[in-house]
């Protein structure tokens, strides 16, 4: 039962009836049931929308999907990439660098990553955005591991050409070639001398030849002597090799090189002779290395057989007599 309302009549000074008329009420009832059907009419709306996509949605849901699919992808590649490179960065620390005696390089400075708490940060703004972000880690970690790897690369092909450079000037091959030799008459040691009969210590090699037998270099190097103002050793030459190496050949008959040229390992620098302290032809052979005298024989890899360096070795261990 509705409510009778009732208004005060300042004419009359009574109450009266609140009398409503009918346009109205249903004019309300109508306004209601507009509200009503509007508020049914958005909700199925907001229903529609969460139940099914839009074109544009599927699209853009279609796109995000092949990124993450793709950024799969290529996490998956750079793994692979990872395995390769920690096998070539093993055998560049445990062959290469090993063998050019040089230091390897420690894994925390191979894969070290980068600084910086707000480096990714604006990654973060991004849907995925973990996703994103460790992509980018591996990505950084894996460009710096290869950096890194080049630069040994480098340092390696450096020392490998210094090194081809040392081997290159070693004196490594036998002065005088095997077919002119008359004999290997003496050894580098304790030997009777020639003049005095008195043991005393010879500190090269005498090959015997025929005069003028062609004298080769034993290694790459400079000419830094080429007279007879040694005492003892009449016409001789030295070749400073580097590394602390030089090489002496004694008693010649003439040159073929003068002070200050270079020479290749092979070079024809003089001939056999008996200058000097000599009794007969042949040539006096030292090594010297950082000033020290040492054994020839040590160094004859380059052109003997082994065979050849045998003979010679049993020739060498003769307790004879020297020829200067």
């Amino acid at each position: 039962m509705s409510k009778v309302k009732y208004y005060y009549d300042s004419e009359t000074l009574s109450y009266r009836k609140i009398e409503t008329k009918r346009g109205r009420r249903l004019g309300a009832i109508l306004l209601y049931l507009a509200a009503v059907v509007l508020g049914a009419f958005l909700l199925l709306l907001l229903f529609i929308n969460m139940a099914f996509e839009t074109p544009n949605e599927k699209v853009l849901k279609r796109e995000v999907s092949q990124l993450k699919l793709q950024y799969n992808l290529l996490n998956k590649k750079m793994t692979q990439a990872q395995a390769v490179l920690e096998n070539l960065e093993e055998r560049d620390n445990n062959i290469y660098r090993l063998y050019f005696e040089a230091n390897p390089i420690a894994e925390e400075q191979r894969k070290a990553g980068f600084g910086g708490v707000n480096r990714y940060e604006a990654l973060y703004n991004y849907e995925n955005a973990d996703l994103l972000v460790s992509t980018t880690k591996e990505m950084e970690k894996l460009q710096k591991r290869l950096i890194v790897h080049s630069k040994s690369l480098d340092e390696i092909a450096k020392l490998a050409e210094d090194k081809e450079k040392f081997l290159a000037s070693i004196p490594a091959i036998q002065p005088v070639n095997n077919e002119d030799l008359t004999r290997m008459a003496s050894g580098y040691g304790f030997r009777n001398d020639p003049f005095t009969k008195a043991r005393k210590m010879h500190w090269g090699m005498d090959f015997t030849a025929p005069k003028g037998t062609p004298i080769y270099a034993a290694g790459d190097g400079v000419v830094v002597r080429a007279d007879n103002s040694s005492s003892g050793f009449g016409k001789h030459i030295r070749i400073d090799h580097g590394y602390g190496y030089v090489s002496l050949y004694a008693h010649l008959s003439r040159y073929n090189v003068r002070k200050g040229k270079k020479v290749k390992r092979g070079d024809l620098i003089g001939f056999v002779g008996s200058t000097g302290r000599s009794q007969a032809p042949h040539l006096h052979y030292e090594i010297r290395k950082n000033g020290d005298k040492i054994n020839p024989l040590n160094f004859y890899y380059g052109n003997l057989t082994p065979k050849e360096f045998e003979e010679l070795l049993k020739n060498a261990a003769k307790q004879n007599q020297s020829l200067d």
